[in-house]
């Protein structure tokens, strides 16, 4: 049998959907799973993941985890893997996945892809699929001459496993000695209590066509409605009326929702590498020729801050 070896990203003990999804995938590949997870509630997380199908999971829930540093996260990953002694790792695609695991890829000489938006596990064999080019094209990912392969996947690309009953073996891991050269000093979290904007299954965003920033309150009730995130074009961020953690694109966020609904959105290359993976586009813009409209699902030619509250009201009433 095949062994996989997941990191676990999570928020108080709760599995981020990311997790669930290469959970599942391993576990419908037969693969045996051993995880890691760390931070304030990693034991919490740790019996979520049993659910989905883990076996072996390591936990250390020190304060020192609870923000990222790149020099102990990465000893810290490279203890876990020499431990569990398995070839395939994966990890949801994240700013600080992002940063970590090529490093790990050097510790070990292992073979790496990330921002893949497909994944194939056959026993060792690792197959993987990733937009280059700004999503113009995607080139399929196949590992030779490495014993250690490391795929880091976009979130909602996978479908998730319903949770079944399951008890996994927690062991704890002892913190690295190491000597940090960085420290982090303070992290500014977002205080918005909608999902993430790469984690989101819904995300509606806005551009110049809102006006001004005051019209984002339209973005936020319909959010409200449907249960989405509030993104935004890079337009807007430059421009002040939202903070950069709104931006999706190539220099903001990658999101891959179910739904996104681009408001007033005109569709430079930027901004389509960054929502490029998103199921059903939903475009409004007055501009008939706008580029948005060849990336769109459904398109809707008009102005945004007429429609957006008329689409609003229907949802409302949908969802009564």
């Amino acid at each position: 049998m095949s062994q996989t070896f997941i990191f676990l990203e999570h928020s108080n003990g709760k599995l981020k959907s990311g997790s669930k999804e290469l959970l599942s995938c391993a576990n419908n590949a037969n693969s045996e799973i051993h995880a890691l997870a760390l931070g304030s509630g990693a034991r919490n997380a740790a019996e979520e993941a049993g659910t989905f199908g883990a076996k072996v999971i390591f936990v250390n829930e020190g304060s020192e985890y609870s923000k990222y540093n790149s020099e102990l996260f990465v000893e810290t990953l490279a203890s876990a893997i020499e431990q569990s002694g398995s070839k395939i790792i994966l990890a949801s695609s994240s700013s600080a996945t992002r940063d970590a695991f090529p490093r790990v890829a050097a510790k070990f000489n292992a073979g790496f892809a990330s921002d893949c938006t497909e994944l194939n596990l056959n026993g060792d064999t690792v197959t993987a699929r990733k937009p280059l080019y700004s999503g113009k094209c995607s080139a399929q990912v196949n590992f030779k001459n490495c014993d250690i392969k490391i795929v880091l996947m976009r979130p909602n690309q996978i479908p998730i496993n319903d949770p079944s009953s399951g008890t996994p073996e927690v062991k704890d891991l002892q913190t690295p000695s190491i000597e940090a050269k960085v420290t982090t000093t303070e992290v500014k979290a977002s205080d918005s209590t909608r999902p993430d904007l790469t984690e989101a299954g819904i995300v509606v965003s806005g551009g110049r066509g809102l006006q001004n920033a005051d019209n984002f309150q339209l973005l936020s009730e319909m959010a409200d409605t449907i249960g989405a995130t509030v993104g935004a074009s890079r337009a807007v961020v430059d421009a002040g009326w939202v903070p950069h953690s709104m931006q999706v694109g190539q220099t903001g966020k990658t999101v891959a929702p179910t739904l996104y609904i681009a408001a007033g959105i005109s569709g430079a290359i930027q901004h389509l590498a960054g929502m490029s993976s998103s199921r059903v586009v939903v475009a409004i813009n007055k501009d008939p020729e706008a580029p948005i409209f060849k990336k769109a699902t459904y398109g809707i030619v008009g102005d945004a801050l007429e429609i957006l509250p008329k689409l609003t009201e229907e949802f409302k009433k949908l969802l009564a």
